[in-house]
């Protein structure tokens, strides 16, 4: 009976390599790891707080002077008027940008991206600090502190549930189908029949967008949640849809199996899912994202949703995912005509 039982657990053991189900032990807490170490590297407290200022606006030698001698805490960009400035903010090029308060000239408003974040928090305590030190205990220099998005917390995790719902259909769901008829054999009995691979490409890459686009749009309903621009964002969920609909269709392909196209769509879907969602929380991890084409999906629709953002201002991104999509359609469809892996 325990042999049996050894016997059992070693074929399953090695089942789980044969169809790379393993892999995924070594690889979530490696990923996991690596993740950690770019959200918060060492030494992250030692970082400086990039805070922009207007040109026109350095006739305060007394805070400006002063960060400029507090060179280990801060370091500071100059731009030539207050819309390069908020670009620069929503770039990430500044942490903060500091604006002349209109009531009173002596005191500034802080512009941030988020209220609700810790380098808003670091940046108060810095200045707070700095102030003390160099004036004591007076009038504060920040009056007032207003945020690019000014939403709720439910409106600012929406454009990371619409990305989780995408990459979830792309990289989990169409490769374990793609890879479920070519284990059965189904993609074979399908073309011998006068329907033509490239039909076959097209209806799956489709109801990929199908299913993704009527996800969103459930998660849209009962949250109420806004639409942002409106054509601005069906336009980029659309391109979204299909790019990712298409790359998973590719992933399928790769696979001789649904096992191992679950497993391959895991090890996709992690890393253009968390670098992109936590980059606003790590500068190490806002310069990997856009390694991923899943940032390039991202960036726009919160954009679009967050701050009001229009196609025109992120038309490289929308074309980028085109053609993306329309190069993994490419693959699939010589992959098919190889009868790869069938």
């Amino acid at each position: 009976m325990i042999r049996n039982i050894i016997t059992l657990i070693f074929n399953d053991l090695a089942i789980a390599v044969k169809n790379k189900t393993f892999y995924l032990i070594l690889f979530i807490p490696l990923f996991v790891f690596l993740s950690l170490k770019l959200l918060e590297p060492t030494g992250a407290n030692n970082q400086k707080i990039k805070i922009g200022l207007i040109q026109q606006e350095n006739d305060a030698p007394v805070l400006i002077q002063s960060i400029q001698s507090a060179e280990s805490l801060f370091d500071i960009s100059w731009f030539s008027h207050e819309e390069a400035g908020r670009q620069g903010l929503k770039e990430r090029k500044v942490d903060g940008l500091l604006l002349r308060a209109e009531k009173n000239p002596k005191q500034w408003v802080l512009v941030v991206l988020k209220k609700e974040s810790f380098q808003t928090l670091a940046i108060i305590e810095s200045l707070s600090t700095l102030q003390i030190a160099v004036e004591g205990q007076g009038k504060n220099w920040i009056s007032e502190i207003k945020a690019l998005q000014e939403s709720g917390i439910q409106n600012q995790t929406l454009p990371t549930w619409v990305l989780m719902l995408i990459l979830l259909v792309g990289f989990i769901i169409m490769p374990a189908q793609v890879g479920e008829e070519k284990e059965k054999k189904l993609i074979l009995g399908l073309l011998q029949t006068p329907m033509r691979e490239i039909e076959w490409l097209l209806a799956k890459v489709f109801s990929g967008m199908v299913l993704m686009n009527v996800s969103v749009l459930f998660l849209h309903l009962p949250g109420q949640f806004a639409f942002g621009t409106g054509i601005d964002y069906i336009a980029f969920l659309i391109v979204g849809s299909f790019c990712f609909s298409a790359f998973g269709v590719l992933l399928g392909f790769l696979c001789r199996n649904q096992a191992s196209a679950r497993t391959l769509g895991v090890l996709f879907y992690l890393p253009h899912l968390l670098p992109s969602a936590l980059s606003d929380f790590s500068p190490r991890l806002n310069q990997v994202a856009p390694l991923f084409p899943s940032h390039q999906f991202y960036g726009p629709i919160k954009g679009i949703l967050l701050e009001g953002d229009l196609l025109s201002h992120s038309y490289l991104q929308w074309v980028y995912l085109f053609f993306l999509g329309l190069f993994t359609c490419f693959l699939s469809y010589l992959l098919m005509k190889k009868r790869w892996l069938m």
